[in-house]
């Protein structure tokens, strides 16, 4: 018994001796004063928005010093690091795709920065590299972002994003010979690349003002179609809407290279949807949508008709066929009527339809005939997320992936003759699976809706509100969170953690309608959702207030930033990602416009302004005391500017009560995640779970 208090003492003076060490850095105050509607309103941080000036330069390397010395105090951090590369260290397989005669996949050994892309002749022939991403750069932060063969397998395009940044430069290969062809596109953004005989369609923008690239808005986007062997100063313009700067465009050919599909959008969610005949040099482009009220997606043409996924007059979506020569809605054939649960994607393999539904964020596949009459349903192993399926039209086998909280990405042959689906690649990972579970609860938010959540844990865990918690939210833009695999969550299970994941409303879950609950005027419903979803992890005995976490990234960044200003005492630690932090400029910036569609805008009314003012999490930090936070950021975030975690941690710095850390990670050569090399997230991983270990007082098992 002396033993422990004379440990615990010790561990205590320590972490108190770490808090008194911590000296923030100055952040100068400037009188930066905006007018909304005669309310004025102070942005005393407003010259951190200039992320390449001289001083917010040097503001970010001050307190990435003083970040990076707190955690270099941390007596088990290079255990923990050691722990997850050793997690982490596991051959990771994509699903192989079918183009031309050869079979695609990609590949990690383990510990390699960027995964391999590898092709064979079939599924039993030796795979050869065919590219590696990490031979792009010495420190593997160029990575592939996009890619596409063309119809006849002899060419390969693909994208590269270097640092993280949005922006893709595209380049060409000879498949057979897999040389490099002199084509070089740039200013590229959210464009696919949509083959079309001896070249392409995509989207770009304009080239933006030299050390403007990733911070200005992203504006007046267009469609071209670039022909191989060409300069990019050659290509072709399609589709342009100049008196719309704000709208982008989104470029898919169907798989026989008949019909050209241009995408609209003016927001996140919700577009339009033009088509033309590409097979005919004198056809114009047909409109099939003209407004922004739903959401359209094509899965492919039946000979001179297009299947469309739609939740147009259905909230949980349907598949129709219209013909474009009679676009009206009352000419639409329905093939796959709308149903109590979400339809999230179609695809027409062998001549059948595979659809995937989310029933209660966890996916459930049918098989049907082409006219929509159902074969059966694909039985899966448990409850959790299917992704694919990938095949063509004429493919008598598909693949695809299923993963869940404990099940690290299995991937399945599908033969589409019998429906019958077997395993054909099994990761190995040391860990066992079979000590923990998963559960699914439901709960109720503050005005009473039902609101579900998924809990991870050992078996027979003690319920005595003393296990360390992890509480996972994002809530917007129409995205499900679905049950997944993470490698880094193994680190709290491992350690009788629990990890909990919550559907709230804002997200696609159960449609658009519980997307809607969560948008502009509706948005404290997310945050509702999110604090009865801690409240409810509470008052069940998994974890208290001095052992609960907090995390979300994008817009649960913005999430986590609310809600630890409006319930402080909920959380011991929060972990706030590339956060949406100043709710009144965040559409001035690259892409942010877009995000108008769930948020509204400062602009656009008075009671909008109001609302957004009201829980800006940027501008309603207040003189309290707030939970040990660590904001995550990077530097080459061109999605969420990093101006908003600059901003916000350093008022919370100003206003924070108490010994609690409140610190900010700013990687470099990053973005708002994808891509980002796997030493880069080992050495992340580490700091977050060392953050979080450290201050809630528990000590790790390594």
């Amino acid at each position: 018994m002396n033993k422990i208090i004379i440990l615990t003492a010790m561990i205590t003076f320590f972490h108190s001796n770490i808090f008194s060490q911590i000296k923030y850095p100055e952040t100068k105050k400037v009188d930066v004063v905006d007018e909304y509607f005669g309310t004025k309103v102070e942005d005393p941080y407003r010259w951190l928005e200039d992320d390449n000036a001289p001083d917010v330069k040097q503001w970010v390397k001050e307190q990435n010093e003083v970040t990076f010395n707190y955690f270099g105090q941390i007596p088990y951090r290079e255990k923990i690091r050691k722990r997850y590369e050793e997690i982490f260290n596991y051959p990771k397989y994509s699903a192989p795709f079918k183009e031309g005669e050869n079979y695609f996949f990609f590949k990690n050994d383990g510990l390699q920065n960027q995964s391999v892309l590898y092709i064979q002749k079939d599924l039993n022939s030796e795979p050869e590299v065919f590219l590696d991403p990490n031979k792009l750069s010495e420190d593997g932060t160029v990575s592939l972002s996009t890619y596409a063969v063309s119809k006849d397998g002899k060419y390969f395009a693909y994208g590269t994003a270097s640092g993280g940044s949005d922006w893709n430069e595209f380049h060409i290969m000879e498949v057979e010979t897999k040389k490099k062809l002199p084509d070089h596109l740039k200013w590229i953004k959210f464009s696919g690349i949509a083959w079309k005989g001896n070249g392409f369609y995509y989207s770009r923008f304009p080239e933006p003002k030299e050390g403007d690239e990733l911070q200005s808005k992203n504006e007046y986007g267009k469609i071209y179609y670039h022909r191989l062997g060409t300069n990019q100063s050659k290509d072709i313009l399609i589709y342009e809407e100049p008196e719309h700067p704000a709208r982008f465009f989104y470029a898919q050919t169907t798989n026989d290279e008949s019909f050209l599909i241009i995408y609209i959008q003016e927001g996140t969610s919700n577009n339009a949807l033009k088509v033309k005949n590409i097979n005919n040099p004198a056809a114009e482009f047909i409109t099939i949508v003209d407004n922004f009220e739903d959401n359209y997606s094509v899965v492919d043409n039946i000979e001179d008709k297009l299947l469309v996924l739609t939740d147009n007059d259905a909230p949980n979506y349907r598949l129709v066929l219209i013909d474009p020569a009679n676009p009206s809605p009352e000419n639409w054939k329905e093939i796959l009527p709308e149903k109590e649960n979400v339809l999230e994607s179609v695809s027409l393999i062998g001549e059948k339809l595979i659809a995937s539904y989310l029933q209660d964020a966890s996916s459930h596949v049918y098989f049907y005939e082409k006219d929509g009459k159902l074969i059966k349903e694909i039985e899966l192993p448990a409850v959790g997320t299917v992704s694919g399926f990938i095949g063509k039209r004429d493919d008598s086998i598909a693949f695809y992936t299923f993963t869940s909280f404990t099940y690290p990405g299995i991937i399945y042959k599908f033969d589409v003759s019998t429906g019958e689906s077997t395993v054909f690649r099994e990761p190995e990972i040391k860990f066992d699976f079979s000590d923990y579970e998963t559960k699914q609860v439901f709960f109720e938010s503050k005005d009473g809706t039902k609101v579900p959540m998924f809990i991870v844990h050992k078996k027979d865990i003690e319920m005595n509100g003393k296990n360390p918690t992890l509480l996972y939210g994002y809530g917007g833009f129409n995205v499900s969170l679905t049950p997944n695999f993470s490698t880094s969550r193994l680190i709290l299970l491992e350690n009788g953690g629990v990890y909990a994941m919550v559907n709230l409303r804002g997200g696609g879950e159960y449609g658009e309608k519980w997307h809607e609950a969560g948008t502009k005027m509706q948005k404290q419903n997310v945050f509702d959702d999110f604090i009865a979803a801690a409240e409810y992890l509470i008052k069940e005995g998994f974890t208290s207030p001095e052992y609960l976490a907090c995390q979300g990234g994008s817009n649960g960044g913005l999430l986590v930033g609310a809600v630890i200003n409006q319930r402080p005492d909920l959380f011991k630690v929060a972990f706030p990602a590339v956060g949406v932090m100043d709710m009144l400029r965040f559409h001035k910036f690259t892409i942010g416009y877009a995000w108008v569609s769930d948020y509204g805008s400062s602009e656009e009314s008075e009671e909008m302004f109001k609302y957004l003012y009201s829980y800006s999490p940027y501008h309603n930090i207040k003189e309290q005391e707030y939970p040990a936070t660590l904001v995550t950021t990077a530097d080459h975030d061109d999605r969420v500017v990093p101006a908003h975690s600059f901003k916000y941690i350093a008022a919370l710095q100003e206003k924070h009560k108490g010994e609690n850390p409140v610190l900010i990670r700013i990687e470099t050569r990053a973005g708002h995640g994808a891509g980002k090399p796997t030493s880069k997230i080992i050495e992340e991983q580490a700091d977050i779970w060392s953050f979080f270990f450290y201050n809630i007082g528990v000590t790790p098992v390594y």
